[in-house]
């Protein structure tokens, strides 16, 4: 079976994988995904008579079993009509469970429980006259079968799986240059806040430095005369991230680089902290880097679509590596409540790694931004765009073009060009023609007449998601508007991102739906 999804349908003389029976195609999944799915429904295409591995898609599993039949419609329909929108309808389908025990539970135990979840898979799929070929269950190390009845190869205890890097699959992998990065969750711990094991305070000092921001910064976007605030916001915050990006990518001090580091390493200053002790110091070492204050202002200044997407523009050369840290810095500094606005340091990194070519920890990036903010139409674009394997070279040229006018317009001179930069990636990809929404508190539109629009209350579908009652920001904006005095730092962050984002399209996911699609 052939695990490249974008070459063509047609005869290829590129080698070929086969691989034989549950075992091996257990042991791919981790190659076909760039990562081990932890949590999660898997489902993979297969055409023709040899089998050859098409699109896929990975959701959370949803923690109630009420849940499961919409998710099994929702999943069969979206990977069925993806693979026919491409020109090739799926012959038959390959279904993953994956999820660890929990404390006290067994693998065997784990595969019975999700085994109606499975049933009704397999009936979704059916439904669509797309038989599945296998569907197995992943737990503690060991894989099962729901569809083979034979003891023998399949027996009801389970089978270890293959050992990593042991496997044809694994050579053959290796010598591709394919990389599997680790777990979903270890790669989704590097995006979201944590406790801070040195400094347990330090939650709470960042969620009061977030707050103060947002009462020094809400006022200078919305209420400055002829959006003067708002550039002086965007400039400051451009010129506080270069600075930073600066400063994540000087050596450090210590540790000294060992035999281990790689060339990549010391020339990034990450050497002696990447070998032997993973991500985690890693992450550390440059958290440490950043202040609560420095972290507040750039969140908080980001929620600019115009500043964003200047920000945008670190996307490739030296500056890359040190942005995505940041980026990810500023993602797991987006402490509670403040949860909803890191749709932006995350859509930047995913777009970050999705130009590097890593478009598996792009789309984990990007489902994060949309789980923070499902309507945020950055990540929305940039999600679909790597799910349908675009290229980004697009997108690149369009923030090159625009980095270069507005450099040129400054050596000129010529203060009637806009400084605010690259145009929204919904722009340059014509995603917000049509959308019936206009720029909220954006360029082009009198500030007065913009604040009347973020002002005024609106009517949407609830996402299924959120709790019941008015949201926080929508209650915020109102509030601005009135000169409310005292809200709540929550609340004026709110502010900040209803008056001065890019419009997006509501999306409305399903009742109960966990997690993100990350789909092919």
């Amino acid at each position: 079976m052939n695990t490249n999804h974008h070459e063509s349908h047609g005869p290829s003389t590129a080698p070929q994988i086969t691989l034989r029976g549950p075992a091996e195609l257990a042991d791919a999944l981790p190659f076909m995904l760039g990562f081990h799915p932890s949590d999660s429904v898997v489902l993979v295409a297969l055409h023709g008579e040899r089998g050859r591995f098409g699109g896929r898609v990975r959701l959370g599993i949803p923690r109630s079993p009420h849940e499961w039949s919409e998710t099994a419609e929702h999943l069969a329909e979206c990977l069925v009509e993806g693979c026919t929108r491409r020109g090739d309808r799926p012959d038959a389908i390959v279904v993953f469970l994956c999820q660890d025990p929990a404390p006290g539970e067994t693998g065997r135990r784990v595969m019975e429980r999700l085994r109606p979840f499975s049933q009704r898979l397999r009936t979704a799929c059916g439904a669509l006259d797309v038989p599945v070929m296998e569907a197995l269950c992943l737990s503690d190390g060991l894989y099962f079968s729901y569809c083979c009845p034979d003891s023998r190869c399949c027996p009801p205890d389970g089978t270890p799986l293959a050992l990593s890097g042991t496997s044809v699959m694994a050579a053959s992998a290796a010598y591709a240059g394919i990389q599997v990065r680790g777990s979903l969750k270890d790669m989704e711990a590097r995006l979201k806040p944590r406790e801070s094991d040195d400094d347990p305070s330090r939650p709470s000092a960042q969620r009061a430095a977030l707050g103060e921001a947002a009462s020094l910064l809400v006022p200078k976007i919305l209420d400055a005369p002829a959006g003067q605030g708002r550039q002086e916001v965007r400039t400051t915050t451009i010129a506080l991230a270069s600075t930073l990006i600066e400063r994540l990518t000087e050596p450090p001090e210590s540790p000294a680089p060992r035999a281990t580091d790689s060339p990549h390493d010391v020339l990034t200053g990450r050497a002696g902290l990447t070998a032997g002790r993973g991500h985690v110091t890693a992450d550390a070492a440059d958290d440490a880097r950043l202040t609560t204050e420095e972290a507040a202002a750039l969140i908080l200044g980001l929620q600019d679509r115009d500043t964003r997407d200047q920000a945008a523009e670190w996307m490739e050369g030296p500056e890359a590596d040190g942005a995505l840290r940041l980026w990810r810095a500023l993602s797991r500094r987006c402490v509670a409540p403040y949860q909803e606005y890191a749709a932006a340091p995350l859509a930047l990194a995913g777009w970050v790694v999705w130009s590097s070519g890593d478009e598996p920890s792009a789309r984990v990036a990007l489902s994060l931004a949309l789980d923070a903010d499902p309507e945020y139409l950055f990540a929305r674009l940039l999600h679909q765009a790597c799910n349908e394997g675009l290229d980004p070279e697009s997108l690149r040229s369009c923030l090159r073009r625009e980095r270069d006018t507005r450099q040129a317009a400054a050596a000129a001179g010529d203060r009637t060009t806009d400084p605010g930069g690259a145009g929204d990636a919904s722009d340059a990809q014509g995603a917000e023609q049509g959308s019936g929404q206009g720029p909220e508190h954006g360029l082009g539109q009198p500030p007065e007449q913009s604040r009347r629009r973020a002002a005024a209350p609106r009517t949407r579908p609830r996402v299924a998601d959120r709790p019941a009652g008015p949201r926080p920001r929508v209650a915020a904006m109102r509030a601005t508007r009135r000169g409310g005095a005292g809200r709540a730092p929550a609340e004026a962050a709110g502010a900040v991102r209803r008056g001065a984002t890019a419009p997006r399209s509501v999306v409305v996911r399903r009742a109960g739906r966990r997690g993100t699609r990350s789909g092919e």
